[in-house]
């Protein structure tokens, strides 16, 4: 049978796959859902046709709660695997938009139906998918269903923004000194008290960092939250940059934030005017202090965001100078310190201060050692081959042939390549109290045999002299 054209032939039955989606998970719960109604009138339309040869497949092509907006959809994927496997002759849907809601995601679809000819049938929109005028009549019902879902999008995104121009609280994480109480912001009182604190603090110390300290020491910590997958967030100390966001959000002075401008919020302030312009102040003093050692002395060390201490906590590059009897700065001392100093002081730090030069230079020289080390360059050999990521023109041997000779150089290499090189093939570096580990990265280890064979090929290439 020619299912298209609706006459009859020795095909033998029409398989037909029942196709259902509902955007939301609202009524799924229920005994006879959406998906259910969908189905049912599927299947009518089909038993309707039962003389020519139409039968239900069993089945089940269910997607409740997905937006019709794109094709990541579980059941409708399984759909398309079947039908790629010759396993289905037709499909069946309440409605076009439950297909799709995007003409370009559609057409993509139809295509993909006639290359494995099958054909596709609306219960409520009658239309023949093999005729010009069929096809006509389908892609008319697209725009419009495009055009809903646009029009919905841009209801729902007005609705928010005037929401939130009247101040209420719209969804996202709920602050921490805050709760959720009836969809509205209420002052959670310890939380306030620790945030209280903390612009307090900052305000008459002027670093973020004493002020974590104290806050941290008076027993108050951040907001935790509590994911549907069981994961967590927060819940612990007040941390430097928790509490760079903390001080420059206005939601604590009752203000409610939409495309970069604040209107006044239907939730209570727990910051005053007076004490936000302190802060401010402070803000704008640190601000310029960095933006400056920006500019004087660059961006700190190259080990920056890869020196972890023995307890797992990352370790961060500091700087401090060293004045003569004027105030002059005459010696600039760089050196690592475990985050940890921020939130509970130096004394409950691992380890103490790391001088960064000493580090800096330990690290190359031992990067320079591995490289020239043989059972090392073996040892990479065998695991770059074993694991199918050695560079694709790199024989046999040059792997190790072509890290000896990396190393043979390394000391006559400039800095700035003995650092390019470290970024490439470090992944992190741990630091004790009497020990060194460097964990290397192998994939970084086929990027430089890529690139060194690149230049040699490039170098073959040139025509002699």
């Amino acid at each position: 049978m020619d299912i298209k054209s609706g006459s009859n032939n020795e095909k033998g039955p029409v398989r037909c796959a029942i196709y259902t989606r509902k955007s939301t998970e609202e009524g799924l719960e229920q005994e006879f859902n959406s998906l259910h109604a969908q189905r049912e009138s599927a299947k009518a339309y089909i038993q309707a046709h039962r003389g020519e040869g139409w039968l239900v497949l069993p089945d089940y092509y269910d997607d409740g709660g997905f937006s019709g907006g794109n094709t990541e959809r579980p059941a409708l994927q399984r759909l398309l695997t079947d039908v790629e496997a010759g396993k289905v002759d037709a499909i069946i849907v309440y409605k076009v938009d439950r297909l799709a809601r995007n003409i370009a995601d559609f057409a993509r679809l139809v295509e993909l139906l006639d290359r494995h000819d099958v054909a596709f049938i609306s219960v409520t929109q009658h239309f023949n998918t093999g005729d010009s005028m069929g096809r006509l009549t389908l892609n008319i019902l697209m725009t419009f269903a495009q055009f809903e879902r646009e029009v919905i999008g841009e209801r729902i995104r007005d609705k928010i923004a005037l929401s939130k121009q009247k101040g209420k609280f719209t969804g996202g994480r709920v602050p921490t000194g805050y709760t959720l109480k009836d969809h509205r912001l209420v002052i959670h009182p310890k939380e306030a008290a620790g945030i209280q604190m903390l612009f307090q603090e900052y305000a008459q110390t002027g670093s973020l960092a004493e002020a974590c300290r104290r806050t941290n020491r008076a027993g108050y910590r951040t907001k935790k939250v509590v994911f549907e997958s069981g994961k967590t967030s927060g819940g612990g100390p007040f941390t430097g940059k928790a509490a760079w966001h903390i001080v420059r959000n206005r939601i604590y002075l009752g203000e409610t934030p939409h495309k970069g401008q604040w209107y006044l919020g239907e939730h209570p302030a727990i910051i005053d005017q007076g004490l936000w312009a302190e802060v401010e102040v402070r803000h704008k003093e640190d601000l310029t202090k960095r933006k400056k050692k920006s500019r004087q002395y660059g961006q700190g060390s190259f080990l920056n965001g890869l020196v972890y201490g023995s307890d797992g906590v990352l370790l961060a590059s500091k700087t401090t100078y060293k004045t003569d009897d004027k105030g002059n700065r005459r010696k600039k001392y760089r050196y690592f310190i475990s985050a940890v100093v921020n939130t509970e002081g130096y004394q409950a730090a691992p380890l103490p201060p790391v001088a960064a030069t000493e580090l800096e230079d330990v690290v190359l020289n031992c990067l320079g050692e591995m490289l020239r080390a043989p059972e090392y360059c073996h040892q990479v050999q065998r695991l770059l081959q074993a694991e199918g990521c050695n560079p694709a023109q790199l024989k046999d041997g040059s792997v190790f042939n072509t890290l000896s000779d990396i190393g043979q150089i390394w000391e006559l290499l400039f800095p700035e390549e003995q650092r390019r090189l470290f970024h490439l093939l470090v992944e992190r570096v741990t630091v004790g109290k009497d020990f060194l580990a460097i964990l290397y990265k192998a994939n970084g280890l086929a990027s430089v045999l890529a690139e060194v064979e690149a230049g040699k090929q490039q170098q073959e290439s040139l025509p002699c002299p």
